[in-house]
């Protein structure tokens, strides 16, 4: 499973823009007065302000290449802040061999950069924003977890160990040896390196296998083809 693309909404589309494109330096591929889309790897990440209200925010992560973590994080350091927890600005998942750390974006979304050894291809180029591999990660937060793993099982979208879904801990959809997941979690669950707790906002993730899972202004829960 990779992600394709996916559709945010955001209520400060202006500086959000500004921060992708000048701060980071990423690629602007199309945008109108509602809408901003630029790439990240192969895959497309879309703002939009329609329908934007209560202040939207996500937790996303992207894939780095796997050698590249250190040189990464200083060319991050240079152009912003890093979150940090427990006086810590990265964080060591031993358990998956992945090395990561968390910024705020101007749209008050969490956001990850994660390099996982073996998994994420190494580059011997100079880091910059165009050596990103694809958008690594997205929280899909929903009212009825169980309901809503049952669906993405349903459609071939499997926990990356093949565990139950639980309504207690975070669902990482996907397969392991990709690491690429929809995070599937419930409301008020505190997000990693931030202050924030999951909260119910509209997305649209659109799979390479052709499914695109939403959440609506109405945060029902759909998958479509």
């Amino acid at each position: 499973m990779e992600i394709k693309s996916l559709t945010l909404h955001s209520n400060n589309l202006v500086e959000t823009k500004m921060f992708y494109t000048k701060t980071l330096g990423f690629t602007l591929v199309d945008e109108d007065d509602n809408n901003f889309q630029i790439m990240v790897g192969s895959s497309k990440l879309t703002f939009t302000n329609q329908s934007a209200s209560n202040n939207p925010f996500y937790h996303f992560a992207f894939n780095i290449p796997a050698n590249k973590f250190s040189e990464e994080k200083q060319w991050t350091k240079e152009r912003l802040n890093l979150l940090t927890e427990n006086g810590e600005d990265e964080v060591d998942f031993s358990h998956l061999s992945a090395h990561a750390f968390y910024f705020y974006d101007p749209s008050g979304n969490i956001v990850e950069f994660i390099a996982r050894y073996g998994i994420n291809s190494n580059s011997n180029l100079p880091f910059t924003s165009e050596s990103i591999l694809n958008i690594s990660e997205i929280g899909l937060v929903v009212e009825d977890v169980m309901q809503t793993g049952q669906e993405m099982i349903n459609n071939g979208i499997f926990e990356r160990d093949n565990n139950s879904i639980s309504d207690k801990y975070l669902n990482f959809m996907g397969k392991k040896h990709k690491g690429i997941f929809v995070i599937l979690a419930q409301p008020d669950r505190k997000w990693l390196f931030s202050e924030k707790y999951s909260a119910i906002f509209p997305l649209e993730i659109v799979l390479d296998n052709n499914k695109i899972l939403i959440v609506n202004t109405k945060n029902e829960f759909l998958i479509k083809e």
